[in-house]
């Protein structure tokens, strides 16, 4: 029997738990490293700050900054009944950030409205799990799903996971946005779906 989503959620939340401090600060480092050969100075890439377990750092986000990167972090908001409403975008501006809604940090406004994104060449995109085949298992909120629609067909959607975390298939469906790419500690930036 497949696994639905909340359980492979769930198991990999658990897994990642379990991480040791120095393992994620060592994974982090790499993350920044094989991002930064991917990327190329002056583009517009959006990023996220990572909260908790997720992988990644605030120091990858200011070495994009350093490399004369323009880097927008997104904005999470509802709606009045509660929908999560496409991601807004904030320039980044190291030691700017403030705290916000679901345990995030955000830059504080004035923030770009939600077609922004188009303005990116790369969308480094947080995630539970992503398989070969670029489906992306975030935390089910909605959020990415509404707003990766509204990117250039163009640009890279690069999903960044640990590295047992790229996985042969997830449960998908059809409104699912598929990544482009992936990144992980050890393989660096891969393209999926070839």
């Amino acid at each position: 029997m497949q696994s639905t989503k909340a359980q492979v959620r769930a198991e990999i939340l658990a897994a990642r738990g379990s991480v040791a401090p120095r393992t994620r600060d060592a994974e982090a480092d790499a993350l920044a490293s094989h991002l930064a050969v991917f990327l190329d100075p002056g583009q517009t890439v959006c990023a996220y700050v990572p909260v908790g377990s997720e992988p990644g750092s605030l120091e990858l986000i200011d070495a994009l900054a350093r490399r004369d990167i323009t880097v927008l972090l997104p904005v999470a908001r509802q709606g009045n009944d509660g929908t999560p409403l496409p991601l807004r975008w904030g320039r980044y501006r190291p030691g700017e950030l403030v705290d916000a809604p679901f345990g995030l940090r955000e830059p504080a406004e004035p923030w770009l409205p939600a077609h922004a994104v188009v303005e990116a060449a790369v969308l480094v995109v947080p995630a539970l799990a992503v398989d070969r085949h670029g489906v992306r298992l975030g935390r089910g909120a909605g959020f990415y799903d509404r707003t990766l629609l509204l990117a250039d067909p163009d640009a890279a959607l690069v999903a960044v996971v640990r590295d047992d975390e790229l996985v042969d298939r997830l449960p998908s469906e059809p409104h699912d946005v598929r990544m482009t790419h992936v990144l992980t500690p050890r393989a660096g930036v891969v393209m999926l779906g070839t």
